[in-house]
């Protein structure tokens, strides 16, 4: 899917960015994206940034749950990447996933963010998952509050001092949106439940 997003500089400022399923080859790439959050930032509370092997083990994990990942690219480059897993691994949570965007630092602001979740979010209404949750590391992450919140995704709590990194005592805020039906009916049984 490609979509046309014109930059706060203007219409001179106008680009494609092309949303398309992550391969193996791309995640050298995201690992180059999600380093600097790990290292210095606040979205992740991850310590120690991951490897690219272990980042396509991440990658064929959320393949193997049959559940989207992601990358947004412009002219070959890629801008940033989102994926959905599961929101927790207790059965009766399986209706539930939880969504992750990371976006370049020089292509923040650009519509990366929103090209990427928008098609996160169209891929998993297609499947069985009822809801989407986002779990935002930092209570001052107002882009990816915001971002949320224009597609959908209203505030439903913040835990307070959960995490502590880089001298600092963080919170989360958690953000839900429903998808397809949400809650209005059961969930269609699955092969070997219900």
């Amino acid at each position: 899917m490609t979509f046309t997003s014109p930059d706060a500089a203007g219409p001179a400022a106008a680009f494609d960015i092309r949303v398309r399923d992550a391969d193996d080859a791309d995640m050298a790439a995201v690992t180059a994206i999600y380093e600097p959050q790990v290292r210095a930032g606040f979205a992740s509370f991850e310590m120690t940034p991951p490897t690219v092997e272990e980042m396509r083990g991440r990658l064929a994990s959320v393949r193997a749950l049959g559940l989207p990942y992601l990358v947004a690219e412009r002219q070959g480059v890629i801008l940033g990447y989102a994926y959905a897993g599961p929101y927790r691994a207790r059965p009766a949570y399986r209706d539930t996933i939880e969504n992750s965007v990371y976006v370049a630092a020089e292509a923040q602001g650009q519509g990366v963010g929103r090209a990427l979740l928008a098609e996160l979010i169209a891929r998993c209404e297609r499947g069985p998952w009822r809801q989407m949750i986002a779990v935002i590391g930092d209570s001052a992450n107002s882009g990816s509050i915001a971002l949320h919140a224009s597609l959908g995704f209203r505030h439903v709590g913040t835990f307070e001092a959960v995490g502590f990194k880089l001298g600092r005592w963080l919170d989360t805020v958690m953000m839900q949106r429903a998808l397809g039906p949400g809650a209005d009916t059961p969930p269609a049984p699955r092969v070997g439940g219900t």
